[in-house]
């Protein structure tokens, strides 16, 4: 079938073409054997012209094994054949206890697709693509494949899909028909359907690190005010003598603080009652008596300025101040078991700004005031209703409820952030991976719980943004690099690859890649994986839908694969354009009903929209501009159309 070796050089052997163009066929990116004694080499046939053929040599078959990379060339004398079944097989795998179906070899066409799920679960991946190229319905597909193997129940997968169009809903909520041991959970920031459940943090969890992400911490001034107000929320948030005498202390060392400083009178008085506008308690308010030898006053009154422009009751509010300060109250400690809420939080965060080293510290209280302020905006946007405060849980208590849904284990949940800004979402996901990786971590059973993450839209959320330089660390950069031997598995789906953290793409294993076109992400690609023949990397540019390109140590040898249309299908399809532009639909939306068979309807739009859409006249004929000299004019509208 093939000719004569004509030469080797490195990893090619160019051979004879001696086959008519006719028998040709599809030749490219066949596999085929170079067998001599004890030698069994497998290469792919990547260029064929009129009297040659170029092979490029992949891996040896040993004792029926396939192994990658070459130890030997192969000799002149080798015998040169197709692959033969067994052997594609020991390259394609074969379904199994271990293995699922992840799609069809589109090169053979009879022939599956079936990873290791260790090999390939074990491992991050990344699932790259363009838009449109299938992604979505390929993950949903491969999920759906492995909960449908009738060899293994997946009863204690944990996977967990930070899902940013909600496209996944509609592909994973029936699982249960899949078993009935299977369940499936749907955490959204927008409940809907009575099966959802609301986003829910316990506020206790989050450490410096989480409040810092969250309040977009830049320096580390910042870490340090967010550690004195976690630790004066707690504090205060147990109603207790001790606590209150805390926050007097507080407040008397800012009042002394203003007291001696060289402002001027006026000034003072402003500072002071500033204070206690903001922090306050029964000892330290505007009405609080202060007793005088044979006489009181009100808090308010001792800071009434005389006519030499002093305090009335200097003396007498400044002993009141001073007996509040116990320089002993700074050692206290706050309960272990503390429960706060995010106003505790933000009072707590007045009461940092006023202590000491704060107070007179204009950098420190300009950072702080930032602080401030994007805490407030939590506490009046959608993102105060997921945090929560009333309950004290533990890790292994939120862990427990991530996983479950109706007193039932889910081994799919799937986390809804399509309402939220990006700054919101990307501090979400980066504090649930966290606490997953922690609970992981701190498992006495070290990776007996496995976890995948799942990031759709990953450049949105895995990026080289700062965390390193604020925190210390980045936490996909240490999931990627510790995760494996704990059991917390990335999974990256993106569009754009250039865009994510190399350290995150460094230690992933497995590539599924769909259709690229951008010149950027195709180099990236070819640089990660210098093995790939330019012919598949050619092919990346013009897959289908649905087929990818699958390389990684859960692959053999690089393959092209056709996965299956899911069932039923994710909310990932581009929108219907001409179907919803048709005005003989019936369509209703938001602003209006459009209906080619109601002109009221029509007309009801007409004087209601609020877009500054001018009244269409559904028979009239529509006169348009001209462009570049071409008239555009007397279209017809749809209803006149026979």
């Amino acid at each position: 079938m093939f000719g004569k070796i004509l030469y080797i050089s490195d990893n090619k052997v160019i051979l004879q073409n001696s086959m008519t163009p006719e028998s040709q066929g599809d030749l490219l990116n066949l596999h085929v054997i170079f067998e001599h004694e004890d030698q069994k080499l497998l290469g792919e046939i990547v260029e064929i012209r009129d009297t040659q053929m170029e092979v490029r040599l992949l891996g040896e078959f040993i004792n029926g094994h396939y192994n990658n990379g070459i130890l030997r060339k192969a000799s002149l004398n080798s015998t040169i054949r197709v692959i033969n079944r067994d052997e594609l097989l020991e390259l394609v795998g074969q379904e199994s206890e271990k293995t699922f179906v992840l799609g069809k070899s589109a090169t053979y066409k009879d022939f599956y697709v079936c990873p290791n799920i260790n090999d390939l679960f074990a491992n991050h991946m990344c699932i790259f693509g363009n838009s449109g190229s299938g992604k979505s319905c390929g993950v949903s597909r491969i999920v759906q494949n492995i909960l449908s193997n009738k060899k293994a129940l997946a009863y204690n997968a944990n996977l967990i899909f930070f899902d940013s169009f909600g496209e996944y809903k509609n592909a994973f909520k029936s699982i249960n028909t899949i078993s009935e041991y299977y369940n499936y959970k749907f955490v959204t920031a927008n409940v809907k359907d009575s099966t959802d459940e609301l986003i829910n943090i316990p506020l206790n969890l989050l450490k410096v690190d989480d409040f810092g992400i969250l309040l977009q911490a830049d320096k580390h001034s910042q870490l340090t005010i967010i550690d004195r107000a976690i630790k004066y929320a707690k504090i205060f948030a147990v109603d207790t003598p001790e606590a209150n005498a805390y926050k007097n202390h507080i407040i008397a060392n800012a009042l002394i603080t203003i007291l001696y400083s060289q402002s001027t009178t006026r000034q003072k008085k402003d500072d002071i009652f500033t204070i206690i506008d903001t922090c306050h308690t029964k000892e330290f308010n505007f009405d609080a008596v202060i007793p005088g030898l044979g006489y009181t006053r009100s808090f308010s009154e001792c800071f009434l300025i005389d006519s030499a422009g002093h305090f009335g009751e200097e003396v007498l509010i400044t002993e009141y101040i001073l007996k509040f300060i116990d320089e002993n109250i700074e050692d206290m400690q706050e309960p272990a078991d503390a429960i706060f809420t995010l106003g505790d939080l933000a009072k707590a965060l007045e009461f940092t700004l006023i202590s000491e080293g704060f107070n007179q510290n204009k950098n420190m209280h300009d950072d702080a005031q930032l602080l401030k302020v994007r805490l407030n905006t939590i506490l009046h946007n959608e993102m105060a209703k997921f945090f929560t405060g009333d309950t004290y849980v533990t890790p292994a208590e939120f862990i427990t409820k991530l996983v479950s849904h109706n007193n039932k284990k889910s081994q799919i949940i799937n986390i809804n952030l399509e309402t939220l800004d990006d700054s919101y979402a990307k501090a979400l996901v980066k504090i649930y991976s966290r606490l997953i990786f922690d609970f992981a971590k701190d498992n006495a059973s070290r990776a007996t719980i496995p976890f995948h993450i799942f990031l759709e839209e990953a450049h949105r959320y895995v990026q080289k943004d700062n965390d390193v330089f604020l925190l210390g660390y980045n936490i996909f950069d240490r999931i990627a690099k510790e995760g494996r031997k704990y059991g917390v598995i990335l999974d990256i789906i993106s569009q754009r690859p250039v865009e994510i953290s190399d350290t995150v793409i460094a230690q992933c294993s497995n590539f599924l890649i769909f259709k690229m076109t951008h010149p950027k992400d195709i180099k990236y690609i070819e640089e990660m994986l210098p093995n790939i023949s330019s012919d598949v990397i050619e092919k990346m540019k013009v897959l289908q839908p649905g087929t990818c390109v699958a390389f990684g140590t859960a692959f053999k040898i690089p393959m092209i694969c056709r996965l299956d249309m899911p069932d039923p299908r994710p909310f990932s399809a581009s929108c219907d354009v001409s179907a919803y532009w048709d005005s003989k639909n019936d369509i209703n939306t938001d602003i209006g009903t459009a209906s080619a068979i109601d002109p009221n309807a029509q007309m009801n739009f007409n004087q209601n929209n609020n877009l500054g859409i001018p009244p269409v006249n559904p028979t009239q004929e529509v006169n348009t501009m001209n462009l570049d000299g071409l008239n555009a004019s007397n279209y017809i509208m749809p209803e006149s159309i026979e």
